[in-house]
């Protein structure tokens, strides 16, 4: 495979209309596997690892990764339940959530190396131990073996915490790629992305934005009516790896940079005109272009 893809699925319990107390509908989610699947649908040699329950939502989100194309391989499998995320929806379309986590499947996971182009961690599951501490190590691994690491930390109130932060920062200097939100560039400290080469920012309403190297490139968000934003972050993440899977980063032109974002900005757009994580296939996107 090219890209292997490392971290949590989950169940998102995601609210039918608005409201507090609106009726939540389960669907598969979890950032790590929400870029697998748009990557599989983006046309990708990608594969998972992961730890999933074998509970009717683990078995669920296997038949979902395999539907997708994604290599399973490297799925453990475990009796513990599957992670919860219970999702609200503000007037303008963001989400946020709640997370419950307590021995759950995923975060007992023992990463195993593999022989790929890129490796691709974040979010919960660099938040929650053990798992958190085995795939820091798996990363470093990797890197150390030449592979291209992708880090998109997808902070969560309940883990931006210092701790967090000193643990996410020991990891930047084995990453190719970071992916980040405005916020995350706060949370972190902009001085401290320096270490890294490639770093590309979500600018919500404004774009996405590169810095690689001493080179900077923005492009424009592409207008759509937002239904939510849930799998926009994991759908950019996703193409940016469908794009560059066979090409060094720190070699692109400007002008293949505006090329790489404006997929991804695209890419993203569909999925937040759906409701819940719907990325789009690669002939989605091309027609859109």
């Amino acid at each position: 495979m090219d890209i292997m893809v490392c971290g949590e699925g989950l169940v998102d319990l995601v609210p039918r209309g608005r409201g507090r107390l609106a009726e939540l509908t389960p669907a598969l989610g979890g950032g790590p596997f929400n870029v697998a699947v748009a990557a599989g649908r983006l046309g990708a040699d990608v594969g998972f690892q992961s730890r999933l329950s074998t509970d009717a939502y683990g078995c669920a989100m296997v038949d979902r990764l395999q539907e997708e194309g994604v290599d399973t391989s490297l799925v453990q499998r475990g009796e513990e339940p599957t992670t919860l995320a219970a999702c609200a929806i503000a007037d303008d379309g963001s989400a946020t959530y709640s997370f419950y986590t307590e021995g759950t499947a995923d975060r007992l996971v023992e990463p195993v190396l593999a022989d790929v182009s890129w490796a691709c961690f974040g979010t919960v599951s660099l938040a929650l131990e053990p798992g958190a501490t085995r795939y820091a190590e798996l990363l470093k691994e990797l890197a150390a073996r030449g592979t291209k690491v992708a880090l998109d930390p997808n902070i969560r109130p309940f883990f931006a915490t210092e701790e967090h932060r000193d643990f996410l920062l020991s990891l930047l200097p084995h990453v190719t790629l970071l992916k980040l939100s405005e916020e995350e560039v706060d949370f972190l400290g902009a001085e401290a992305l320096d270490s890294v080469p490639v770093v590309v920012t979500t600018l919500g309403g404004e774009g996405l934005s590169v810095r690689a190297g001493a080179m900077s490139v923005s492009v424009p968000p592409v207008a759509v009516e937002v239904a939510d934003t849930i799998g926009a972050g994991d759908t950019v993440m996703a193409a940016l790896l469908a794009q560059l899977a066979h090409t060094d980063p720190g070699a692109l032109s400007e002008a293949e940079w505006r090329d790489v974002l404006h997929f991804a900005a695209t890419a993203a757009a569909i999925t937040v005109s759906r409701t819940g994580a719907q990325p789009p296939t690669r002939a989605e996107v091309e027609e859109k272009l």
